[in-house]
């Protein structure tokens, strides 16, 4: 049967939306690509940021919560979040990010690339990995295409107690071991490479994290249809674990379920994509919502503070 193929998504809670939007199509130069709402929650945004089009594997996304709390990184959470920069590019994005007053640590080794960590406005932990990558960036932002990020690299999930959450990935959602150091280990899916990467790491005896502002709330993975989640779900539920009924994402399909370690995955289908209800020149630019609340839209837009992104320099 088939098994994921890489991850689809990230999804995290930010403070205020327009200081989301600054730093990850300001400083990061993603592309804005669907600006819609929470569809549980219709007075918060839901931010979709990715490449030109909003491919699977490029896309981290915020549920802007400004009341809400500060949550606490730590165990049972993916605890970082990495991207993917074409090599040879730190240079520059140390040099941007100095410009833009976010400060980071010094540039480390780790599986054969160069790692370059900082956090973002509301202390989400984020990584760029500096490695080859065929994918092109978002050549509309303020990032010259020759080091725009490319899309995601990997996620570094942090488990009390590795065993039973490596177990999952690679018996049951088809991950492989690749590689192992400093007190983690790589594990890949569908062809391996950026995009396709998960990270765990045991910590024993680390404080448990606390949903809130700066946190991850879950990692999505990739499935190609409806038809290898449904049968990915049987299997999971098989297992003994508490599986959703398939949700309606609008962009996709989604099932949610908690792994052993406490992080919450998600399956999520490659379609029907963001140009569902807009074309690929025009993301990003309206509200969009979700057919079961266009009647409520006057009052939506109302409750809801104006979002804009930077303009964009030369590619």
């Amino acid at each position: 049967m088939g098994r994921v193929t890489g991850i689809h998504h990230v999804t995290a809670i930010a403070g205020d939306p327009q200081r989301n939007a600054g730093f990850y199509a300001g400083v990061l130069g993603l592309r804005l690509v669907k600006k819609t709402v929470n569809f549980d929650d219709p007075t918060t945004y839901h931010l979709y940021y990715g490449d030109a089009g909003g491919k699977p594997g490029t896309i981290m996304t915020f549920f802007p919560w400004p009341d809400a709390p500060r949550g606490r990184i730590g165990s049972g959470q993916v605890v970082a979040t990495a991207f993917s920069v074409p090599a040879g590019s730190l240079g520059y994005w140390t040099e941007r990010l100095v410009e833009s007053g976010v400060r980071f640590e010094r540039p480390r080794e780790r599986f054969g690339e160069t790692i370059l960590s900082f956090a973002d406005v509301d202390g989400l932990r984020v990584e760029l990995a500096a490695t080859e990558d065929r994918r092109r960036g978002w050549d509309g932002g303020p990032v010259p295409t020759r080091h725009s990020v490319r899309g995601l690299h990997h996620v570094t999930l942090a488990v009390e107690v590795a065993e039973r959450t490596v177990r999952l990935l690679t018996e049951t959602l088809g991950f492989r071991r690749v590689a192992a150091a400093e007190g983690r280990e790589r594990f890949a899916a569908g062809e391996g490479g950026p995009g396709g990467f998960v990270d765990v790491s045991e910590t024993g005896g680390f404080p448990a994290g606390s949903t809130g502002v700066g946190t991850v709330h879950h990692v999505a993975f990739r499935v190609p249809d409806e038809e290898v989640q449904l049968a990915l779900r049987e299997e999971v539920a098989a297992l003994g674990y508490n599986v959703t009924p398939v949700i309606d994402r609008k962009y996709f399909r989604s099932v949610y379920f908690r792994e052993p370690g406490g992080v919450l995955f998600e399956l999520a289908t490659d379609g029907p994509g963001f140009t569902a209800d807009e074309v690929e020149a025009e993301l990003g630019r309206r509200l969009q919502l979700p057919p079961w609340l266009e009647r409520r839209r006057e009052e939506i837009e109302r409750s809801l503070p104006p979002v804009s992104v930077p303009a964009g320099e030369p590619a």
